[in-house]
């Protein structure tokens, strides 16, 4: 029987297993500088991290040491968002509390170590983030491990930090939100049926039809996130090709980044609640 940590790993390589998944690395699709096989080894290498989060450790802490372990592969930065997901995921699954109230819980009692151990994963890997406001130059995530003493002057948690960015980031939405999204994916992965990977396909499509990615939104802007939306749904309503959309996506390089997160996390939550490979 698997434990949460290898259910997390196991989540990340089902998720980039699953095709087609329009604009993102899949067992069909690479880019020429990410590929298949970083995503492979960015979920064997994160392993390390995801079982420090069950054995008890700090979350920022077990994360940190989740990206740099995904890290150690040619390809950069391949599941930073999903394991940020998937770490408060894991350490909730392992104490019992894998629900949106008791995810709540382990995020909310975050602390300023938490956080700064947060900044520290940005010296492992290249993330592409939004521009900061004016007066929160100092707290730049970009800024990485040099950002440590702004964040302790300040006192600001890893909950703090996630809050201060929920409008405008998908990720930091779910650890404000009790991870609504990824509990309703849950479900839909585990009412559907088939192989898991055209279900994680389905799921993704349902969650970049529901919401813009804010990844897309990042990168290439509204319009191209608006887009991406839209198209997701033409492919639900039989109305687009999803195979065709994601080659197009990909020759575009519109990467809904945030909406393959939400789908590891997802498929973490439905093989805790006995989702069978």
């Amino acid at each position: 029987m698997r434990n949460p940590a290898e259910n997390a790993q196991l989540a990340l390589l089902l998720e980039v297993s699953g095709t087609p998944k329009p604009g993102n690395v899949d067992r069909h699709r690479d880019y020429d500088d990410l590929r298949f096989e970083h995503f492979m080894a960015g979920a064997v290498g994160s392993l390390s991290g995801l079982r420090m989060a069950a054995d008890g450790d700090r979350i920022g802490r077990a994360f940190e040491r989740g990206v740099a372990g995904m890290s150690d592969q040619s390809g950069g930065n391949t599941q930073f968002g999903a394991l940020l997901m998937l770490t408060p995921l894991v350490r909730a699954a392992a104490s019992d509390r894998l629900s949106p109230a008791g995810t709540s819980e382990v995020v909310e009692g975050t602390t300023v170590a938490d956080a700064c151990d947060f900044y520290r994963a940005f010296d492992h890997v290249e993330v592409a983030v939004d521009e900061p406001p004016e007066d929160m130059d100092a707290l730049d995530v970009r800024r990485g491990s040099d950002a440590v003493p702004a964040l302790r002057e300040r006192e600001l948690t890893l909950y703090d930090v996630m809050a201060q960015s929920a409008d405008r980031d998908g990720v930091a939405a779910e650890w404000t939100s009790g991870f609504e999204r990824s509990f309703e994916a849950a479900e839909w992965l585990r009412s559907d049926d088939g192989p898991v990977y055209k279900r994680a396909s389905r799921v993704f499509l349902r969650l970049l039809a529901d919401e813009p990615d804010t990844f897309v939104v990042t990168r290439n802007g509204e319009t191209a996130a608006a887009e991406a939306t839209d198209r997701a749904q033409a492919v639900l309503d039989g109305a687009e090709d999803a195979e065709a959309l994601a080659e197009a996506f990909v020759e575009r390089d519109i990467n809904p980044g945030t909406t393959a997160d939400l789908t590891a996390a997802a498929l973490f939550i439905a093989l805790e609640q006995g989702l069978e490979v």
